[in-house]
C-alpha cells in the first residue's frame, strides 16, 4: 500500500479508460488525498474534512466510500475484494466515531485510497480473487451468534431482576 499520500492517479491507464473507473479513481482521490498540509507531505480529502462534524459527518463520510465500493462492485470485483473494501470503510467509520482520534486515523489510514490499490490489483495483478461467501457465512453466524448471546444474557438478567423482587 505505497503512495497512500499521493494524490497520483492509482489506477493504471487502461483501467481509467473505463469512464465509470476513472470516476472512482478521481473520487477516492477526492476523499482522501486532495490536499495537502503546507510544509508536508501530508494529503488529506474531504473525508477528512467532513469527518470533522461529529457523527454526522461519519455517516456522510461512509455513505460516500459506500457509493464507491456499490460502483466498484457493479464491475466486475470480485466478492472477496468487495468485503475487503466493505472492512476498510467499516474501520475507517468505526475508529472515526472516536472523537479527535478518528480524526488523525482518517488522516492516515485512507480507506478509500486503500481501495482503490485493492481495485488495481485485482484487475492488474489477478488478486483478491475469488468468492465472499465463506466470509459472509461466517460473519452471519457470528451475528446469530451474538444475538442468541445477548438475548440469554437480557432473560438472565430478567429472571435476576425478577427473583430480585419477589424475594
Amino acid at each position: 500500500m505505497s503512495k497512500l499520500n499521493s494524490n497520483q492517479p492509482v489506477l493504471r491507464e487502461e483501467q481509467r479508460n473505463v469512464p465509470q473507473l476513472a470516476w472512482v479513481d478521481g473520487f477516492g482521490r477526492l476523499l482522501d488525498t486532495r490536499f495537502r498540509i503546507p510544509g508536508t507531505d501530508i494529503r488529506f480529502g474531504l473525508d477528512f474534512l467532513i469527518g470533522l462534524f461529529p457523527y454526522a459527518g461519519d455517516v456522510l463520510s461512509l455513505a460516500l466510500s459506500g457509493i464507491m465500493v456499490a460502483t466498484m462492485a457493479r464491475y466486475g470485483v470480485s466478492g472477496m475484494l468487495i468485503v475487503k473494501m466493505l472492512f476498510n470503510i467499516a474501520l475507517d467509520a468505526l475508529v472515526g466515531t472516536v472523537p479527535f482520534l478518528g480524526d488523525v486515523f482518517d488522516l492516515f489510514y485512507k480507506a478509500n485510497v486503500r481501495n482503490l490499490h485493492l481495485m488495481r490489483e485485482h484487475y492488474g495483478e489477478g488478486k483478491h480473487q475469488g468468492s465472499a461467501w465463506p466470509v459472509v457465512i461466517g460473519i452471519v453466524v457470528f451475528i446469530f451468534a451474538l444475538i442468541a448471546g445477548v438475548a440469554w444474557l437480557a432473560w438472565q438478567v430478567l429472571v435476576w431482576t425478577w427473583h430480585f423482587i419477589i424475594s
